[in-house]
């Protein structure tokens, strides 16, 4: 490829990140690898990935910085790619259950990537219970967004176990010049000199959005929250480098009977359930504010800016969450009515906004900025400026393979932002609702309440609501942190009917963690403590 410059907000996540303040994105991603063709070989994964890295240049890319930081850096390819700088092999200790898992992926995403190579690292994981492995892989935030890298997905992804044999691709050639510092000044300059028109035109067409969103605010009864007007709660601390994970799901069936009979979005409900969850912890710590939390809900333009250069094409929303709501429809209605006058804000705003004005963003003074805030530790010294962030991205709802392997479950992480020191991403897959929870490990200690109480909250909206839960598939048994209300039951083939011999018994469990014979709803029993 040749050099490319990074867009500005490509480039902010670079600048944003200090060594507390980790801007990368995670996912832990569990495999069956019963399904192989001939059996699980961490040598055959290796030569897959190997064989498919040249389908996506952004595996082989790196980054160079311009001289005095007069510009933004640019992407090259890496002349001394080495796959084994990026795949590694590991193993859980005993008993290699989701705790251990969610264990090794904490201590990952806690360790920053190392600039002098391609931004990602990518961990096969054996010593699963079961028999199972995973893969845990992180990408820097600057190379990619949530529907990007789920897009990603599919360039190492098959749709069968043993899919069709095509002609091997020939190695991609890599560019192995690298631009002279004077290059990379000179390319700084010249996209300077068009800095001062186009930040008029910024200014311009944002006035008039302001403008726009100060009419709607006057008019609607229903607002989006605004920043730096959510509660202090312990979650919200400056960040430390360590970091903690935790999983939980929810039946994606679930969701859209709510959804249909509230007259509301999936989002909506996802939301709905991140509020329950939440109020279940703090009411548990003894800390509900009176007033709702602010979460910060990522949203993706790419759509409306295809025409705009960089990985990131983001913008985000300001969103209530009332947990201090006893009533659960109440709280999933009034999330609803702030999600509309977010969205009508939003778009007020202009999808282009934030790109636009993080294109002129001073690398030095942003980078600086940044330091000084996280130095200091200032989220703990003003109102916070949001609660957390919340992420929902949609995902296959077909079986996907790795190399043979079935894709059973993944679990993505988000970047844990200074003074928000909670990220709950979600994406759907097979029916589920998997989130992934990361959060700084002193802010959130008990982060495995949070996700036991993420299936109750489902449960109390569908009861709620009057609606039957729907048994869903979940394959993998998430441990300790998942309580028996969980009501979740994996689903076998129907089998003929037994005969009618003496001693048959109805609706037996085949026994298995989370599982269960078609018709019954036996949920899966905890084995251990909740907290973390």
């Amino acid at each position: 490829m040749s050099p490319e410059r990074l867009s500005g907000l490509d480039a902010a996540f670079l600048y944003a990140e200090t060594p507390t303040h980790h801007m990368h994105v995670a996912i832990a991603a569990v495999f069956d690898p019963s399904t192989v063709p001939g059996g699980y070989s961490f040598r055959r994964v290796r030569q897959l990935i190997k064989d498919r890295i040249p389908l996506a240049p952004v595996f082989q890319r790196r980054l160079v910085e311009v001289p005095f930081r007069l510009g933004h850096p640019v992407w090259v390819d890496d002349p001394e790619f080495d796959i084994d700088n990026h795949l590694r092999r590991a193993a859980l200790p005993s008993p290699g259950g989701m705790r251990e898992l969610a264990e090794f992926s904490a201590d990952v995403i806690s360790r920053q990537l190392h600039r002098d190579r391609p931004l990602w690292e990518m961990w096969v994981v054996e010593g699963l219970e079961e028999g199972k492995i995973a893969v845990v892989a992180k990408m820097h935030h600057s190379t990619i967004d949530g529907v990007s890298g789920a897009e990603l997905l599919g360039v190492l992804f098959d749709f069968e176990p043993q899919p069709p044999e095509s002609r091997p691709l020939a190695p991609r050639q890599l560019d192995t010049r690298i631009p002279s510092g004077f290059e990379l000044v000179l390319q700084a300059f010249a996209a300077s000199l068009a800095a001062p028109f186009d930040i008029t035109q910024a200014l311009v067409r944002t006035t008039r959005s302001l403008l726009d969103i100060r009419r709607i605010r006057q008019s609607h009864t229903t607002k989006a929250a605004l920043p730096l007007t959510a509660p202090r709660t312990s979650i919200n601390a400056s960040v430390h480098a360590r970091r903690r994970t935790a999983f939980a799901a929810a039946s994606l069936a679930d969701a859209k009977q709510l959804k249909d009979v509230m007259g509301t979005t999936v989002n909506d409900v996802v939301l709905a359930v991140c509020t329950g969850a939440l109020r279940t912890y703090l009411l548990a710590g003894d800390e509900l504010p009176e007033i709702p939390l602010v979460a910060v809900v990522p949203v993706s333009v790419a759509p409306d800016v295809a025409e705009l250069r960089g990985s990131n094409k983001v913008s985000a929303m300001f969103v209530q969450l009332p947990c201090h709501v006893d009533d659960p429809l109440e709280r999933l209605r009034l999330i609803s009515e702030g999600t509309k006058g977010a969205k009508e804000e939003h778009q007020a705003l202009g999808a282009s906004t934030l790109q636009n004005w993080a294109e002129h963003a001073s690398p030095h003074v942003f980078a600086s900025a940044v330091r000084f805030y996280t130095g200091m530790k200032l989220a703990e010294h003003h109102r916070p400026i949001a609660n957390l962030v919340i992420s929902n991205v949609p995902g296959p709802d077909f079986p996907l393979y790795l190399c043979g392997s079935q894709l059973l479950g993944m679990f993505p992480f988000g970047p844990v932002m200074d003074g928000m020191g909670l990220n709950m991403t979600i994406m759907s897959y097979m029916g589920v609702l998997y989130w992934g929870l990361a959060s700084d490990a002193r802010a959130v200690p008990r982060l495995w309440d949070i996700a036991a109480a993420v299936p109750d909250a489902m449960s109390e909206l569908m009861a709620a609501a009057g609606l039957e839960p729907a048994l869903f598939d979940v394959p993998i048994h998430l441990g300790p942190g998942m309580p028996p209300t969980a009501r979740w039951a994996r689903r076998e083939p129907e089998e003929p009917a037994p005969d009618a011999t003496e001693g048959a018994t109805e609706g037996a469990t085949d026994g298995g963690p989370g599982r269960a014979t078609a018709g019954t709803a036996t949920p899966t029993e905890p084995t251990g403590s909740v907290s973390a």
